[in-house]
């Protein structure tokens, strides 16, 4: 178990979440060379960044071209198709070395840089996309950080609706963490990091309850059969209240794990 564990689930439970503390405890559990020392460096890494954009930007056009022109130009932070297939571009520490990454990693260095610096920055959550916007919605101008920063305008309907509201920072985290369960889901192999993504899923205060019965199902593909057993059980115990079949249902799978111990 990664030593940044606990500080993760209290950082995710802090009033005001930080975001890039809470990425790089994730990616502790993915790299056992992450210590402390390697955490301060990718935050100084990012205040680094911060203090080479210009001084006293105004307009979120301004902000927006100032922050693309400084990572997806100068520093050439970007991603392509092939970053799909690494765990590593989940990982914030490795995109700031490699400045290469999944949308929303790539979004959290522009969101983190630009905040350091002072502009109106936030994440959008799309299907199967993120961007950053600067700006309130009526005069939002949105980037996208997987392209580069090339710049969305007000975008397409969904970018330019009002109702499309800035991501949370934990709704963030819980992205990025569905995100490398997805890429573990595809490499049976790889099921203790599917495993420890759920592990701190379930450690963020607002999390979908059907992550405990993933998690159980994985224990018992996994060959744990006795604590899969159990938290099947406990989740049927959680649901019984709202759909009595589907409890039935799940206490049938624990007893079919238990009976795999014989």
């Amino acid at each position: 178990m990664s030593g940044f564990r606990d500080a993760f689930a209290e950082e995710a439970r802090s009033e005001r979440p930080d975001l890039s503390l809470l990425c790089l405890y994730l990616a502790a559990e993915a790299d056992p060379d992450l210590d402390e020392r390697a955490v301060d460096e990718a935050q100084i890494e990012l205040d680094r960044l911060a203090g080479l954009l210009p001084y006293g930007q105004r307009s979120p056009r301004a902000w927006a071209a100032a922050v693309t022109e400084l990572l997806g130009g100068r520093m050439g932070f970007h991603g392509t198709p092939a970053d799909y297939g690494r765990l590593s571009s989940s990982l914030l520490h490795r995109v700031l070395q490699r400045r290469r990454g999944l949308p929303i990693l790539l979004s959290v260095v522009w969101l983190e840089v630009a905040r350091r610096a002072g502009a109106p920055v936030y994440g959008l959550g799309l299907p199967g996309h993120f961007v950053v916007g600067f700006g309130d919605p009526e005069e939002r101008v949105t980037v996208d950080p997987f392209a580069g920063g090339a710049s969305l305008g007000a975008g397409p309907a969904e970018l330019a609706s009002e109702a499309l509201e800035p991501a949370r920072t934990l709704d963030i985290v819980l992205r990025i963490l569905n995100n490398i369960r997805s890429w573990a889901a595809a490499r049976p192999e790889q099921s203790a990091v599917a495993l420890w993504a759920l592990d701190l899923s379930l450690l963020l205060p607002s999390h979908p309850a059907t992550l405990r019965y993933e998690r159980a199902r994985l224990l018992v593909d996994r060959g744990e059969f006795k604590a899969g057993a159990a938290e099947l059980e406990a989740y049927a115990d959680m649901v019984e209240a709202v759909d009595e079949g589907a409890a039935d249902r799940v206490r049938a799978e624990a007893r079919a794990a238990r009976a795999l111990l014989n």
